[in-house]
């Protein structure tokens, strides 16, 4: 099921207003950035659920009697830390929130405890892309101190041969949009991977799911909120053609309904730079607290 996307009447998107800095006056940024490429690319369908935390235990249980846990981190279990690059005017943002058809994304992520992120640390520089209903991605792994290099001094770095087509696509992307870090998440994951009939098959659960906006270093020991309620975990399916029908009926006898949750938008949301969109994942307890704060949704 495709949902189109949705906004606030009168928060239209500065973003139309003008083309970006540096893009290709003879139309948004050209045809070779929105043609998908097929380095390192594999194709998924995605359905996302936001979970109660009580009924995380039944809901892991079920799924570990069908599928084997991820062969990373702990027994499947390992933190998921992205930092997001988009424009001043939050042009990936805006294609989200209006559910364009071909949309993208640009980010650093890291697997495993932020604390030991250094120069040296494997990370992943990825586009991930939605055609129609398709989700693409398509990575190329650096030491993050190249990755920093390439994203923020958007220079050319060493990499293997084969990553060549792809590391050009992501520095003309950065150059073409002058893209900037603006937000960043973080949380910890449990993943499951499926076998047999269910090869390709994948489920996560995402949990303390937080973000941040700024102090942009994936190793940083900075502070970071809440941008979906803690009492909340976000569960996805991935799958390659088809889920399963024990997993449809799973979700059925959960009551779970799809829902579209972005982290990305939940963080540029959370931190006032964009209205609340029809998709926000409301936190109770911070709305109470910012609404008897003077200003409230703003910041200087």
């Amino acid at each position: 099921m495709f949902f189109r996307g949705s906004r606030r009447a009168g928060s239209a998107p500065p973003d139309r207003a003008g083309p970006e800095p540096g893009a290709d006056r003879r139309g948004e940024t050209g045809h070779a950035l929105r043609a998908p490429s097929r380095l390192h690319a594999f194709n998924r369908y995605e359905i996302k659920y936001l979970v109660d935390a009580a009924a995380v235990p039944v809901l892991r249980d079920e799924i570990a009697a069908r599928m084997s846990a991820d062969s990373n981190g702990d027994r499947g279990a390992y933190g998921v830390w992205s930092l997001y690059y988009d424009t001043s005017r939050l042009r990936f943002y805006w294609e989200k929130i209006e559910g364009l058809k071909f949309r993208r994304k640009l980010r650093v992520r890291h697997y495993g405890d932020r604390s030991g992120v250094g120069e040296g640390t494997p990370v992943f520089v990825e586009i991930k892309q939605r055609v129609n209903r398709v989700t693409q991605k398509r990575r190329v792994a650096l030491p993050y101190r190249l990755a920093r290099e390439l994203c923020d001094q958007r220079t050319m770095v060493e990499h293997d041969p084969r990553d060549r087509a792809l590391v050009e696509e992501i520095l003309d992307l950065l150059i073409r949009l002058d893209l900037r870090p603006s937000a960043m998440t973080g949380y910890q994951r449990e993943a499951f991977v499926g076998s047999d009939a269910d090869i390709g098959l994948r489920v996560t659960m995402d949990h303390r799911v937080r973000g941040r906006d700024r102090d942009f270093d994936l190793g940083a020991e900075s502070e970071n909120r809440f941008i979906i309620p803690p009492d909340r975990s976000v569960l996805e399916v991935k799958a390659n053609e088809r889920v399963p029908y024990w997993l449809t009926d799973l979700t059925a006898r959960h009551n779970l309904q799809v829902q579209r949750v972005s982290k990305y938008c939940q963080a540029i949301e959370a931190y006032g730079r964009a209205p609340r969109s029809v998709f926000h994942v409301p936190d109770p307890a911070h709305e109470a607290a910012a609404a008897a704060m003077p200003g409230k949704g703003t910041r200087p």
